[in-house]
């Protein structure tokens, strides 16, 4: 496809408000594209992947065309141009260059997931970089997995059953869903494979109390529901008021009544529920580098003093809301995230100061190496009975 002014400027001004003003990508492409209702199709995906590979690609390309970033339009302006030619030659990469450039990553936090993950970084890094590919979960309070796929395949979606996880659908392209009746009617919710597992290892059963303290917008307190055949009780708490309101929206279209939101305001809104779960999900809030794919520019905006803050907030988080489990019941630690001092070293504190309290059941993690499955850590422990 021909490179017309108008679609490069789209890029530029994605690329301006994504570094420049430290907007994330996806609202700024919808945004920009909300602006142009002339555009056609083509070029709406023109504008969307191009920006997107370029951000991807940021590091690199600016090596390959050696200068330093620069947010001006001029300068953003020869980088797209070197990145057309990068792209109509081939997309080579010169040989030699260190990992950090060849994956683009900045460099502080490729020198950490080095040091942190060795010998395993260097596919994980790679990985990471690869499109993401687009996994529903089937709600099985509809139907069951294989009658879902019927369903999308007469709506014209190209789909089958995926191994990642028992309820799992993957697509074999990136249509629109959102429009289609099976969505509206609360048939399948497009959540990651790997995501769907963390909920599946809590070995939920119907008529339990399930605690989900850091729901965000309810994908895994719905799923948990369904799993439960909505029967028993589901509390759902955040700091964030929007997502509790998506998380109720999100249940009504599922078929879902079984779920109570609550606002944390501060930590002690959470330890009134003293030993109320049978299983309790801590999803804590991570780098999210286990799902930089899906948040392209997510690599660029995380910062190490973000990332230091952010795993004492695990750390505390997992020290203290323990105490809302039942003896007997079992937790669930986890994240989106690649790195050891969000997973593994966090376990290691936790069992350190109680574990005379918990035993390690299980830990392990879900690499986007699989292609329906993005970066996981889950942990699961096990109360002792008093």
């Amino acid at each position: 496809m021909k490179a017309y002014p108008n679609l490069i400027e789209g890029v530029i001004e994605v690329l301006v408000q994504t570094f420049g003003k430290h907007i994330y990508a996806d609202k700024v492409i919808q945004h920009i594209l909300k602006e142009n209702k002339k555009w056609g199709s083509r070029d709406r995906k023109f504008v969307a992947n191009h920006s997107y590979e370029i951000i991807r690609n940021w590091r690199l390309l600016w090596h390959i065309l050696g200068e330093d970033p620069s947010m001006k339009r001029k300068h953003l302006m020869e980088l797209f141009d070197a990145y057309w030619n990068w792209l109509e030659t081939g997309s080579e990469i010169p040989e030699g260059l260190p990992l950090g450039v060849v994956e683009s990553y900045a460099a502080w936090f490729d020198e950490r997931a080095s040091n942190e993950l060795g010998d395993h970084w260097p596919a994980l890094a790679h990985a990471l970089n690869q499109p993401a590919s687009v996994v529903l979960r089937n709600n099985v309070l509809r139907q069951d997995r294989k009658s879902l796929v019927e369903i999308l395949t007469k709506e014209g979606i190209d789909c089958e059953v995926s191994d990642v996880a028992d309820e799992s659908v993957v697509l074999a392209k990136r249509p629109k869903l959102m429009h289609l009746k099976s969505y509206q009617k609360g048939r399948f919710e497009i959540q990651d494979g790997g995501s769907q597992l963390i909920v599946q290892h809590l070995d939920l059963q119907p008529g339990e109390r399930f605690f989900d303290a850091c729901c965000g917008a309810g994908g895994k307190a719905i799923q948990a529901a369904s799993i439960m055949g909505n029967q028993g009780e589901i509390l759902a708490m955040d700091t964030n008021d929007k997502a509790l309101s998506e998380c109720r929206r999100r249940a009504k279209r599922n078929g879902v009544d079984i779920i109570t939101t609550e606002s944390i305001k501060r930590p002690a809104s959470v330890l009134v529920h003293q030993e109320w779960a049978d299983k309790l999900l801590l999803d804590v809030p991570c780098s999210g580098s286990g799902v930089i794919r899906r948040d392209v520019d997510s690599k660029w905006k995380l910062q190490p003093e973000h990332l230091d803050k952010t795993i004492q907030t695990q750390k505390d988080i997992l020290h203290k809301y323990h105490s809302t489990l039942k003896p007997g019941g079992t937790m669930v630690y986890a994240t989106c995230s690649i790195l050891r001092s969000e997973n593994e070293d966090q376990v290691v504190s936790f069992m350190e100061a109680f574990g005379e309290d918990f035993t390690l059941v299980d830990e392990f993690r879900l690499s986007p190496e699989h292609p329906h499955s993005d970066g996981y850590f889950i942990a699961i422990f096990q109360k002792h009975d008093d």
